[in-house]
């Protein structure tokens, strides 16, 4: 899904790519189909890198999508149907290449469709979300039984992330298709049997142009040291808007950019910075253990993509204090709770000192959340926290509650409160009052400024 801003919003759209890798041509091997009894996964096939090797296929006609198979016995494609674009996905080679292509053309299906996620379940057809609904990929398909949605889910699933389902039963990975997407997959076990969920990720990264960031957000990337956190419920659009700050940089400063992600989204070529990018649990063990590695590695920027634990957070305020620009993300849903979370993370005996250092390393905040848009697609609210000298102070004396007001008095500064983003979105037409309300924080301040600008839940 792309994500891109129109005075705040998000539009959905689907583009392709002309990268990818390519895999080795080989024969396929014999095909075991799982039998009805294959309750727990097993999987264990001989693969191989292959990521610096190339294939030269024949051309060969176009490959229709199909529907999944709903039954355990099904044939695979015989070796002389081969398909027409060579295929990589990070780093894993199934033994038979054929066995993707019914998950291949649920993803071509996601994408023609313009939704963001895809879902199998078990006992349900494919669902997919649009514009922040579900509903079915194609109206009257089958239902997926254990059988086949194991053989989907295992066709794309890296040697790693089967040996990591099989002692979790949960994993993460990403998947390529050249040419049309990367996919950012989580692969489970229910009470039902296997399940899968996978997020779209375009293959072009959006501009800060492009998504109409503000000249304060913009700022933020000028900054040779501080802490930025971007926050919002998760399928908000934080790694898009993090996304185009990290571009921005990369075509206007000439620093080391090192970004700690799980799984790796969006990719960065070397522009004008030297950009290093790791995955958790395939270039490191765990998001501290690589901030913890990378102050030996000559940073100068850092993006982490997930502040989850108290220990990744400190190092991050510390990296910060100590000459570094830090980007992170909380799933916080306003700027003072942000400040709220980070400080509740550590031991109350800790927190006057961890709000001191905060008060000096925190520089911005922005928090986002996504709504329904008028005739289709969706649209982003924005809070933007500026931290001054006045802010600093209130997060040093333990009065976040204040910060609002303060926020208030200092949008000549480019700040706004998320209310403010959400009646300018209605005062647009671009959604609806009741969606505004629903995504409002401060419910009754809402409502207020809807009665001042004549509208109605």
């Amino acid at each position: 899904m792309f994500e891109s801003y129109d005075s705040g919003a998000i539009e959905v759209e689907v583009e392709g790519s002309d990268t990818g890798f390519q895999t080795e041509s080989s024969q396929p091997e014999p095909v075991v189909e799982p039998t009805p009894e294959a309750v727990n996964f097993t999987a264990n096939p001989v693969v191989e890198q292959t990521a610096a090797e190339e294939v030269i296929a024949e051309p060969q006609e176009p490959v229709q999508p199909v529907t999944p198979s709903v039954t355990p016995d099904v044939v695979a494609p015989s070796a002389p149907e081969v398909e027409t674009q060579a295929h990589v996905q990070s780093s894993f080679t199934p033994a038979n290449p054929n066995d993707r292509s019914e998950m291949d053309s649920l993803f071509q299906q996601m994408a023609a469709a313009g939704a963001s996620d895809l879902h199998l379940s078990v006992s349900m057809p494919p669902v997919v979300r649009k514009d922040g609904k579900m509903q079915e990929l194609a109206p009257g398909a089958a239902k997926l039984t254990p059988e086949s949605i194991e053989k989907l889910l295992v066709s794309i699933m890296p040697d790693k992330n089967r040996e990591e389902f099989a002692e979790r039963n949960d994993t993460d990975f990403a998947y390529e298709i050249p040419g049309l997407a990367r996919f950012r997959a989580n692969v489970f076990r229910d009470r039902k049997g296997m399940g899968g969920v996978f997020r779209i990720i375009p293959s072009d990264i959006m501009t800060a142009e492009d998504l109409n960031l503000s000249k304060a957000i913009m700022d933020l990337t000028e900054l040779s040291k501080g802490l930025v956190v971007v926050t919002g419920p998760t399928g908000s659009g934080k790694s898009t808007t993090l996304c185009a700050m990290v571009d921005s940089i990369n075509k206007n400063r000439e620093d080391h950019i090192i970004t700690i992600e799980d799984p790796i989204e969006f990719t960065h070529e070397n522009i004008k910075c030297l950009v290093n990018q790791r995955e958790v649990h395939n270039h490191t063990d765990s998001f501290k253990d690589a901030l913890r590695a990378a102050l030996r590695e000559d940073p100068d920027i850092l993006l982490v993509g997930e502040m989850r634990d108290l220990e990744t957070i400190s190092i991050a305020i510390e990296t910060a204090e100590t000459g570094h620009l830090v980007f992170g993300t909380l799933h916080t849903t306003t700027a003072a709770s942000t400040v709220d979370r980070i400080i509740d993370q550590f031991p109350a005996d800790r927190q006057q000192q961890i709000r001191v250092m905060l008060s000096e390393s925190l520089k911005g905040v922005i928090a986002q959340t996504l709504l329904p848009k008028i005739g289709g697609g969706r649209v982003a609210a924005l809070e933007v926290l500026i931290v001054t000298p006045a802010i600093a102070n209130l997060i040093r004396e333990g009065k976040t509650f204040q910060i609002p007001s303060q926020m208030q008095t200092g949008k000549n500064l480019g700040m706004r409160l998320l209310n403010d983003s959400l009646i300018e979105l209605v005062n647009k037409g671009l959604v609806e009052p009741k969606d505004a309300y629903i995504k409002a924080v401060d419910k009754e301040s809402f409502e207020a400024l809807l009665q001042r600008s004549g509208k109605k839940i």
